[in-house]
């Protein structure tokens, strides 16, 4: 089947806007979504929206609509892809404290930002000497694709981006007067927004971010001329991306969220919905033993045509 008949469209969104009180907008957005079906995930808090939601082209539209009437959220942009079946279980609004977990409050992406690079003008940056490229995402995201030359901080969780910036401050922008310019990435832009405002706020002027992510890169700039290698992971049953966002090759350990190679599945620590190389020895056999059953009754769930009522729709 071509991406263009592929039936369902899946749209990543966020918006940075001030949301007075997120909580009035989570029942009519969630009962909204469910009503036509959507499925995925949305985030709200008091600094905007983000997640990502699929269903068919015209509730996508509907749902996109009512997003762009919320304060603020006019000029909303999102980027589509296309999945031949619903890469969710089930539709979740949820209130957060951050619409992507940095943990420094101060930090405002409303009030200082870095500069946009549209995919067209990334290469020449990142080719540039002068420039020090650093990937934003987490560990086994990177592990999987990142630009040539990009520095890998080694992050478990967006949180430890923070600390490992200002440990390695010295060692990646030296200490001239002229120090290098700094170009950031990851999935969407999100991530983004908040690492190139942090530098910014510790007092690194030249930073720059790719306008969409990586996501938006691989939509609009051919595999021929691309200095991507690898996929790109993404927070759903597609697992991963490759060029023009066609779903990769990678499969889902569903006890870590990580994703799982063709080597990986060789393993004998490997057990489908139970463990994975990666997450083994963090798991206790009490847990696997657990995972095994919502296995057991996720297989039962789709002999009958059903889901799992764990993966059932609700209002997070």
């Amino acid at each position: 089947m071509s991406d263009s008949n592929q039936p369902i469209r899946v749209a990543a969104l966020y918006h940075f806007t001030r949301f007075e009180d997120p909580a009035v907008l989570q029942d009519p957005l969630a009962l909204l979504c469910n009503s036509l079906s959507v499925k995925g995930t949305l985030l709200l808090a008091r600094e905007g929206i983000n997640g990502t939601i699929a269903g068919s082209d015209e509730a996508i539209d509907t749902v996109l609509a009512h997003i762009r009437t919320l304060p603020g959220c006019t000029a909303l942009e999102v980027k589509f892809a296309r999945a031949p079946a619903l890469p969710f279980h089930r539709m979740k609004v949820r209130i957060k404290r951050e619409i992507v977990t940095m943990g420094q409050p101060d930090i405002d992406p409303l009030a200082s930002v870095g500069y946009y690079v549209s995919p067209q003008d990334w290469n020449a940056l990142i080719a540039d000497p002068g420039t020090i490229v650093i990937d934003t995402r987490n560990d086994y995201e990177v592990a999987i694709g990142t630009f040539a030359g990009a520095v890998d901080p080694k992050t478990q969780t967006f949180r430890d981006f923070p600390d490992w910036f200002r440990k390695e401050r010295e060692r990646l922008l030296g200490t001239g007067e002229t120090p290098p310019k700094v170009a950031m990435f990851c999935t969407g832009g999100i991530r983004c927004e908040k690492s190139t405002a942090f530098l910014k706020a510790e007092g690194v002027d030249e930073v720059y971010h790719l306008k969409g992510g990586v996501l938006k890169y691989l939509e609009e700039i051919p595999a021929e001329d691309s200095l991507w290698q690898g996929e790109c992971f993404v927070f759903d049953s597609r697992v991963s991306v490759g060029h023009g966002l066609v779903p990769g090759d990678l499969v889902l350990c569903h006890a870590c969220r990580r994703p799982v190679t063709e080597e990986d599945t060789a393993s004998p620590l490997w057990e489908k919905g139970v463990s994975c190389p990666a997450c083994y020895d963090e798991r206790t056999e009490d847990q696997r033993t657990g995972y095994r059953e919502r296995q057991r009754q996720q297989v039962l769930a789709a002999a009958r045509g059903g889901l799992h009522i764990g993966a059932s729709q609700k209002i997070g």
